[in-house]
Parts: C-alpha cells; structure tokens; sequence
C-alpha cells in the first residue's frame, strides 16, 4: 500500500495502490505508521500518491467486516490515530504533494503534514456523511485549525469537493500548482536543527501555549551552538 524510499535527506513516501485509486485498507494503517518510524531520521518527508491520484480516501470493502466487530472497528480507528499522530509528530517537516482525488482518509492524511501543495488536477472531499458514519475527532480538530468552524461544516455536512485553488482560498492548503522542487531545496538549505525547534514550536503554539520553558532552552541553545557560528560566518563570507 505504501511505499518508502529515500533520496539523500529526503524521504519519499507513496502511496502505491493505483488499482484501488490508492484506498486504504484497515491493515494499512499499521504498516504506514511502521514506515514512519523508518523514515524518522529524514531531513524532510514528501508524501505522494502514484498514478496521478493522491487517495480515494478508506477502502470501503473493508466497512461491512468493520460493521459487525466491535473489536476490529475499535483497532481500526487505533491504528488510524497512531499512523496519523506518527506522521505529524516526525520532528521534520513533512510535505504533501495532492494530484488528483484527495478524499476522505486522504484529507486526514494531507492534514497531518505540515505543507500541503495542491496540483492543477487536485480535488478534494470529506465524505463520510455519505455512508452514514462520523470523521475522527482528531481529524476535525486539524480541519477546523486550518480553513475555520464555518468551511468545516460546508465541507463536512455536504460532502461536496473542491478543486486546489477552492482548497487554497479557504487554507486547506498552503500552495496551488506550484514546483515543489523550489519549496523542497528552500527547506533543505536551512539548518537541520533549527527546522526541528520550529516545527515543535509551531505545534506548541497550535495547542495554545504562548510559551514553553522547553522551547526556550531550545531556542538558548541553538544560539549558544556552533552551527549558528559557522552559518554566520558563510553569510558573512557572501
């Protein structure tokens, strides 16, 4: 279903099912969040889908087995909530790279990065109302973070999609049809360590802290360390 490699720094996570429009199964959960643990040393995680298709969401052929096992429905949406906190929490920063269909479970997992870029060909949905079941409450909180209450309840209460530059005006995503080369190189040129102190910082800040006493021995230390040293140094040179 996923499929890890790496180029240098960079982490490149696909997912690999174009016969499904790359679906995920219940079971696919617990491989991504093996996966993330692979990919835990990356600089930088680029998450794609194959075949011109971001994900079709959760594989629907899975739900009347969910339906009728209290216990496999309760792993289910365990597993779900592992792989997703395991993506945000990598301490680097993690990309989404969304052509093509982009629904459901796909919107989660685009929501767990922390850049979501929208090609020409990306649309978007969030579509459980019309099964009949509810979106995790993990799930909605990012929703709500990123585009507000009131485009949450237009796109959860009618399941309607979106096309990228919708998704961009509302701040679904971050960039619309642009080459993720130039976001890429721009984040790999910076400092390793001070990228890892600002994500922690970003979501800190997410969670309503105004300050941390861990971010400021971070932000202390980064200062008093040999790095900033040399990078001031280059500039100077320059």
């Amino acid at each position: 279903m996923f499929r890890l490699s790496m180029d240098g720094e960079v982490a490149r996570l696909t997912l690999d099912r174009p016969e499904a429009r790359n679906a995920i199964p219940a079971a696919g959960w617990a491989e991504l969040a093996r996966l993330l643990v692979e990919a835990a040393d990356a600089r930088i995680l680029i998450l794609s889908g194959a075949s011109g298709v971001f994900c079709a969401g959760a594989d629907l052929s899975d739900f009347p087995a969910l339906n009728k096992d209290d216990s496999a429905r309760a792993r289910f949406r365990e597993d779900m909530r592992l792989a997703l906190d395991g993506l945000r929490n990598l301490a680097g920063p993690t990309v989404a790279l969304i052509e093509g269909p982009c629904y459901g479970a796909g919107v989660a997992l685009a929501m767990a990065c922390d850049i979501r870029i929208a090609a020409e060909s990306a649309s978007f949905a969030i579509t459980p109302a019309k099964i009949g079941i509810s979106y995790p409450q993990e799930d909605v909180l990012r929703l709500v973070e990123l585009v507000g209450p009131g485009q949450a309840a237009r796109l959860l209460f009618t399941a309607s999609s979106i096309d990228g530059a919708e998704a961009a005006r509302i701040g679904l995503v971050e960039l619309h049809s642009i080459d993720e080369g130039e976001l890429v190189a721009a984040i790999l040129a910076n400092d390793q360590d001070s990228l890892i102190v600002l994500k922690r910082a970003i979501v800190r800040a997410g969670e309503g802290l105004r300050s941390d006493p861990e971010q400021d021995a971070r932000f202390d230390a980064l200062i008093g360390g040999d790095q900033m040293a040399r990078r001031l140094e280059a500039l100077r040179r320059k």
